[in-house]
C-alpha cells in the first residue's frame, strides 16, 4: 500500500504538511505570537479534507497552479482531519480554506472553492507574483 501511495503522489507538485513541517516551512506559531513567515517563496496553504466535494474540485486547479508558478509560489495542503490541531490554530471552520502567505506581509485567508482566475488574481495582488 505504501508503494502505491508513493507512486500516486510522485507526480504531484503540491506538498502535504504535518504540524511539524508546517512549523518549519510556514509559521512556527508555538514560538512566535506575531506572524513570521518561514518560507523562502510565497505560499498557498490549502486546508482540505478527503471527503469534501469542493476540496476535490479545487485540488486539480492547485496542481495546475503549482506547475505554472513553479519556482515562484509553493502550494501546500493540510488535511484538516489528520491535522486537527493545525486547523484549529488557524480557526478553520469551513473547507476548503486557503491561506495566502506573501514573503513580508500578513497572510490572508480565502474560503471556498475559488475559480482558477480568482486564485491567480490573489496570487498577483496578495503574493505579488506574476506568471
Amino acid at each position: 500500500m505504501q508503494n502505491l501511495i508513493k507512486k500516486t503522489t510522485r507526480n504531484k507538485m503540491t506538498e502535504n504538511l504535518t504540524k511539524e513541517t508546517f512549523l518549519e516551512k510556514v509559521f512556527n506559531y508555538e514560538k512566535n505570537k506575531e506572524w513570521e513567515f518561514e518560507g523562502e517563496l510565497p505560499a498557498i496553504i490549502d486546508f482540505y479534507a478527503d471527503w469534501c466535494g469542493p476540496c476535490k474540485m479545487l485540488a486539480p486547479i492547485l496542481e495546475d497552479l503549482s506547475k505554472e508558478y513553479e519556482g515562484k509560489v509553493l502550494i501546500y495542503k493540510v488535511d484538516t482531519e489528520a491535522q486537527q490541531e493545525l486547523a484549529a490554530a488557524f480557526g478553520i471552520r469551513s473547507i476548503p480554506s486557503m491561506l495566502f502567505c506573501p514573503q513580508n506581509e500578513e497572510p490572508q485567508m480565502a474560503h471556498g472553492a475559488l475559480p482558477k482566475k480568482q486564485i491567480e488574481q490573489i496570487i498577483k495582488d496578495v503574493l505579488k507574483v506574476e506568471k
